[in-house]
């Protein structure tokens, strides 16, 4: 239920989600900046696997745990100011980290970045839901995570260049001005919503807390939760630290071969998200047979993987790196569920919901692996055996069993609302009519 815009979106609706999404690009590159040089880290701060994962689990942590405060912030201050905020925090954080030697301010660096990665996204969200009509904002959302992994690849290439050339600290300092540039577009050049559009209302702390009970006792948020949680953290984590030691210390490829699995990783999911968004915006009602889809697809080819003898193909790490693409792309149909099925008052919250279980399973995925690599490698040594990265990838089936429970769990609920309200027994002429008028497919 989207505040009313024009039939097609304005030439302004895209300049301002342009300056968003460069943000959100920025974002993607602080986040993922610590995962390519985790073996540098390593050295700099004469650290074993488990404290570099402490590094990357509390920045998740602090992001999973600011999601929800984000969420009201952001119904309360609109977009513009917290993503602005954000970038400035994550600059701090890179600042630090690039003075860093030891490994507690390191980890007080990446907790900043966490903190202010959490402002970024959903409330670009916020941006593409106020700004654009509701059939393209499933297609636009699609984009908006994916375009966002473009970060991903700067992380990939330029900053591992730059960090090879040049130092720690000169590399960590570009990332720092990077942000700061970010925040200065965004105060330029964001606007919260169209002209028009009634201001939020100031809440007191009663109606805040009613909003958030609203908020989680909606079957759309819930499934919206997991179905997050379950397609996107085998994607995050290979992704964000533990893909790039796999591919070259685990399975033996070049710097430069796992920087194009990385790279390619990124850009197989710019193609599948669209496609997923157009998906979702044509058969709202069948959304939970994509995530079913893209949770087997992933389950299926790590267990080939890891169950392979000897070292994996080229080839076979290539289908993985396909699959796993489709994960992000997955994961923002959670933020669709929440979209759908919550008012725009809540919307900035609601996606804080979705958004806390991804990064949730992430951040226990990270830290369990960098404990097996540990458990399994003789004092300390940073050389970890294929064997060693096999065991430690096997504890992704504890969260996909718990999430595939969540999502089938929570579908039975929202149907059984749906059919009370009398959605199901006429689905299809529910999801015309629902795209024509630009609102949920459920209301």
């Amino acid at each position: 239920m989207t505040s009313p815009t024009a039939a097609r979106p304005s030439a302004r609706a895209y300049a301002v989600w342009a300056v968003g999404l460069f943000a959100y690009v920025v974002a993607i590159f602080q986040r993922g900046s610590l995962g390519v040089a985790a073996v540098d880290a390593q050295h700099r701060f004469h650290a074993g696997a488990s404290a570099v994962s402490l590094f990357l689990v509390l920045q998740l942590a602090v992001y999973a745990v600011m999601q929800i405060p984000v969420g009201v912030a952001l119904d309360r201050f609109g977009s513009r100011i917290m993503v602005a905020a954000g970038a400035l925090t994550m600059a701090a954080g890179q600042l630090l980290l690039a003075v860093a030697t030891d490994v507690p301010t390191a980890i007080v660096a990446r907790v900043l970045v966490g903190a202010g990665d959490a402002m970024t996204f959903i409330s670009v969200l916020r941006v593409v839901s106020l700004w654009f009509p509701g059939p393209t904002v499933p297609l636009v959302t699609q984009l908006t995570g994916i375009l966002g992994q473009l970060g991903q690849i700067a992380a990939a290439y330029p900053l591992v260049g730059i960090l090879h050339a040049t130092s720690w600290t000169s590399t960590f300092l570009g990332a720092a001005a990077a942000g700061v540039l970010a925040a200065i577009l965004v105060l330029v050049g964001l606007r919260d919503a169209p002209a028009g559009t009634p201001p939020a209302r100031p809440a007191g702390l009663a109606e805040v807390r009613g909003a958030l009970v609203a908020t989680w006792r909606e079957p759309g948020t819930r499934i919206g939760l997991y179905t997050h949680l379950v397609t996107q953290f085998s994607g995050t984590v290979f992704a964000l630290l533990w893909g790039y030691p796999f591919l070259t210390v685990g399975e033996g490829r070049s710097p430069g071969t796992a920087a194009g699995l990385l790279t390619l990783l990124v850009v197989v999911g710019m193609g599948v998200g669209p496609l997923l968004g157009r998906l979702c915006g044509r058969w709202p009602l069948r959304r939970s047979v994509l995530v079913f889809g893209i949770l087997g697809a992933t389950v299926g080819i790590w267990t080939v993987v890891l169950l392979w003898p000897g070292r994996v193909p080229l080839a076979l790490l290539v289908v993985l790196v396909v699959v796993l693409a489709t994960n992000g792309p997955g994961s923002m149909i959670g933020f669709d569920y929440a979209r759908t099925e919550n008012p725009v008052e809540r919307m900035g919250s609601a996606s804080g919901v979705v958004n806390v279980g991804g990064f949730v399973a992430s951040l226990f995925t990270i830290l369990a692996i960098g404990v097996v690599l540990d458990l399994l490698s003789p004092g300390g040594s940073t050389h970890y055996s294929l064997g060693a990265f096999r065991a430690a990838f096997a504890v992704q089936y504890v969260f996909w069993a718990f999430g595939v429970v969540g999502v089938v769990r929570h579908r039975r609920e929202l149907r059984a609302r749906l059919a009370r309200d009398g959605v199901v027994l006429a689905p299809l002429l529910v999801a015309v009519g629902a795209r024509l008028r630009g609102g949920s497919a459920y209301r």
